[in-house]
C-alpha cells in the first residue's frame, strides 16, 4: 500500500534526532513492501491533511514550541477530527504540549493548544533531566528513554506509559507519562522513541495497518541491531538503577 506521512516542522521542532522517529518508521513499513512517501510542512506552508496516514511533529525548546503553535494552530481542527477518526499520529517531547488546553510559561504567560486533550502544561524553570523505564498498556515489554523537560503535565486520563518505574513522568516521579488515545501517541521520551523502543515502532505501525483495513504481518522482519541496542539498555537501566 501507499503510505503519506505527515513531518510538521522538521526544522523548527528538531530536538534530540527526532527526525529519526519517521525515518525508522518509513524504513520499517517500505520493508513491508509498502511504499512510504513523507511530505513535510514548514511554518506558513499550506498541507494537505486529508488522506494522510501518519502525522508527526518532533520535539523543540520551549521557544520554539510556542513559535509553532503559532502556526499549528490552522490545522487544529482538521487534526482533531483526524484524531477522532482514528487516524496516527505521533507528538515527541514538547510537541505533545500543543495537543492540550493550555500551556503556561515560565514568566506567567499562556498560550492556548489545540484541545485535542484536556490536559495542561506549566513550564518552570527547574529542568528535569534523566532516564526513564516503564510499561505502557500497549504491549508486556518495558519502554526506555530520556527525558530532558522543564514543565509539569496535568489531567491526562489516557498516558502512554500507565506505570513508570523510575524516571519522572508527567507530572511527578515514577507517575504515568506521555498521552494515548485512538491512534495518537504523545511522549516526551526522547532517544528517539521509536528508535529506542522496538515494540513501539510495531505498535505504530500496526495501528496505521489498521486504519486501512490490513494487519501487520506476523512474520515481520526484526531489525537485529535495534533489537539488541533495545535490550542492552534495558539491562544497562536495570543494573543502573537496581531494579530486577
Amino acid at each position: 500500500m501507499d503510505v503519506r506521512i505527515i513531518h510538521f516542522y522538521p526544522d523548527l521542532m528538531s530536538l534530540y534526532g527526532s527526525y529519526a522517529n519517521v525515518a525508522v518508521l518509513r524504513r520499517y513499513l517500505e520493508g513491508l513492501g509498502n511504499t512510504v512517501s513523507v511530505e513535510t510542512v514548514r511554518p506558513g506552508e499550506a498541507a494537505r491533511l486529508s488522506g494522510a496516514d501518519f502525522f508527526f511533529m518532533g520535539a523543540g525548546t520551549e521557544r520554539a514550541a510556542r513559535a509553532a503553535m503559532g502556526d499549528f494552530a490552522h490545522f487544529g481542527p482538521e487534526l482533531k477530527a483526524a484524531a477522532s477518526n482514528g487516524s496516527v499520529m505521533l507528538f515527541a517531547g514538547t510537541a505533545m504540549d500543543l495537543l492540550g488546553q493550555t500551556v503556561t510559561e515560565a514568566d506567567g504567560a499562556v498560550w492556548q493548544g489545540i484541545g485535542l486533550a484536556d490536559f495542561s502544561t506549566v513550564y518552570s524553570k527547574l529542568r528535569t533531566v534523566e532516564d526513564v523505564y516503564g510499561y505502557t498498556d500497549l504491549y508486556t515489554g518495558p519502554v526506555v528513554g530520556f527525558i530532558n523537560k522543564c514543565s509539569v503535565t496535568r489531567g491526562v486520563d489516557t498516558p502512554l506509559l500507565s506505570r513508570v518505574e523510575f524516571g519522572c513522568g508527567n507530572d511527578g516521579t515514577r507517575l504515568p507519562e506521555g498521552f494515548h488515545w485512538n491512534n495518537v501517541f504523545a511522549s516526551q521520551l526522547t532517544g528517539p522513541l521509536l528508535v529506542k523502543n522496538p515494540d513501539m515502532l510495531k505498535a505504530v505501525a500496526a495501528a496505521i495497518c489498521r486504519q486501512r483495513g490490513k494487519a501487520l504481518p506476523e512474520n515481520a522482519p526484526a531489525d537485529k541491531w535495534a533489537e539488541r541496542g533495545y535490550a542492552v539498555t534495558v539491562e544497562q537501566l536495570r543494573r543502573r538503577y537496581g531494579t530486577q
